[in-house]
């Protein structure tokens, strides 16, 4: 059950990146991209958690990709916050 959860969710962060990119392609504003790569890497977190399967020890090697999808969000927001605030400066 786990192995097939994990797909499902890695099909969904993958379309999900699919969709961000294409906004990004369209529009070229950066928040866009940075999510589309984080939710890139939610879905090679999810793919990577039912390939190898690890034991429940050794699983939180694979978390790191989950810990920088967050931090790929969280920088496409500071970056917009930012590029607002000197946009509205001039």
């Amino acid at each position: 059950m786990n192995l097939f959860l994990w797909g499902a969710l890695a099909m969904a962060s993958a379309t999900v990146a699919v969709f961000f990119l294409r906004f990004w392609a369209h529009g070229r504003d950066r928040l866009f991209l940075f999510f589309a790569l984080g939710f890139a890497a939610f879905a090679l977190h999810w793919l990577g958690l039912g390939i190898v399967a690890p034991p429940v020890e050794s699983r939180h090697y694979l978390y790191v990709l989950r810990l920088l999808a967050f931090l790929l969000i969280l920088a496409g927001i500071v970056d917009k916050n930012r590029s607002t605030r000197r946009a509205t400066a001039r």
